[in-house]
């Protein structure tokens, strides 16, 4: 009998267990595959929403919860957390023995987490390298660190795989998959419309904003006075009648000073107003849904990969708030603004009202995949043959010279 290989999942924080889930899926059902899922990071602190719980309702066993300490939301917190990261990781992938280890995008707690398992000699995989955000935020950086510690790549595009290539990755190991959530969207799995509206009391007849604002790593210091004038536009939306749905940001630096604004601003007697640690998943994407009935009127607002990358499946229309994002591939749907309170209030109206632009969202053309992103994973992990050659990377880029230019 065939011996299964142990793939060790890693997740360390809700935005990207979620992108992750049909993979972990994938690799759970895969009859060549063992599932070790390995959990960190805000999943474990109470004060990002213990989504611990919500991988657990999911029926996933967890093979290692992974401690990452991160007291403080400073860029030396950040850099103290990734060490603390990479020796907690090496302790549990000694104790776990994985085949191949597989992390996603960007964060800190995967870039800790790649560089324990490569350095332990592990076949490791990467999700969304060769994306582009531009925006300030250390992303950009660290994915494209990941993704040359890294031996085999899964990216949600064609123009990503090709800088991959660029970079001086073989071929071989680059494979363009597609947005794994866009597996979830396409079977529906997600909160029914009648729910998620008894669920958070919300009126179908009036306008609803879903707003999620993290904090730009490398302007931490600056996240208090970018959050607030895109809270000042939510109060006068809340003052006409807009029902406004506030969640948590990620745990960067900069980002509990956010929450702190976040809860001042909802305990402010204002009505329509609500704020969440997490929605979940289901309930998020329950809500961005509702934009499917051209009756409902629903704008993702905020600067979180998600109003980027999946709305355009809902044909729900989004404001990008600030640098994050920027250069980020994205569909028509979205709409720019700074930080800058009519800035943002009048691209939010654009959202809810301009009738046109709305017609043109739930038409719009996605360019991050059809789906079936997590078969396609788990079967290059059980394809792939382990060895020498996957561990010993190759620069494919010789660095000739011709007319006084490298190439």
């Amino acid at each position: 009998m065939k011996q299964k290989r142990k793939i060790a999942v890693f997740t360390g924080n809700r935005a990207e267990y979620g992108l992750q889930t049909p993979i972990i899926r994938a690799v759970d059902r895969h009859p060549d595959l063992e599932l070790a899922l390995i959990v960190s990071g805000a999943h474990l602190d109470p004060h990002f929403g213990n989504t611990l719980a919500e991988i657990e309702s999911d029926g996933f066993s967890i093979a290692a919860e992974v401690k990452i300490d991160m007291p403080e939301d400073t860029l030396l917190a950040t850099a103290h957390a990734i060490g603390s990261g990479v020796i907690s990781m090496a302790g549990a992938l000694e104790e776990i023995r994985p085949d191949i280890v597989l992390v996603y995008a960007d964060r800190f707690e995967g870039f800790a987490a790649v560089i324990a398992s490569t350095q332990m000699g592990l076949p490791t995989g990467h999700i969304e390298g060769g994306d582009i955000t531009d925006g300030g935020a250390l992303d950009d950086s660290v994915r494209h660190a990941m993704t040359k510690l890294s031996h085999l790549h899964f990216t949600t595009n064609q123009q990503a795989s090709n800088r991959l290539m660029g970079m001086g990755e073989e071929a071989w190991r680059v494979h363009t998959t597609g947005f794994p959530m866009i597996d979830l969207i396409k079977d529906g799995d997600f909160t029914p419309r009648a729910e998620v509206l008894d669920r958070y009391g919300l009126d179908a007849e009036r306008p609803i904003v879903i707003f999620t604002q993290h904090s730009v790593t490398t302007e931490a210091d600056d996240a208090i006075g970018q959050i607030g004038p895109s809270l000042e536009a939510m109060g006068r939306l809340s003052a006409d009648g807009v029902q406004i749905i506030l969640t948590y940001p990620n745990n960067d630096a900069g980002g509990r000073r956010i929450i702190a604004e976040l809860e001042a601003f909802a305990a402010r007697d204002q009505s329509g107003i609500q704020l969440y640690p997490s929605l979940g998943r289901r309930n998020y994407h329950g809500i961005l849904a509702l934009a499917s009935d051209q009756n409902i009127r629903v704008v993702c607002v905020g600067n979180s990969s998600s109003g980027i990358k999946e709305t355009p499946a809902f044909g729900c229309p989004t404001v990008n708030i600030g640098s994050r994002q920027l250069n980020r591939l994205r569909s028509t749907n979205v709409v720019d603004a700074g930080y800058d309170t009519d800035a943002v209030e009048a691209a939010v109206r654009t959202c809810l009202f301009d009738e046109q632009f709305r017609r043109e969202c739930k038409e719009c053309e996605n360019p991050y995949g059809l789906g079936d992103t997590g078969e396609r994973v788990a079967q290059v992990l059980a394809d792939v043959v382990l060895g020498k050659t996957l561990l010993q990377k190759k620069m494919t880029l010789q660095g000739m010279q011709e007319s006084g230019w490298f190439k």
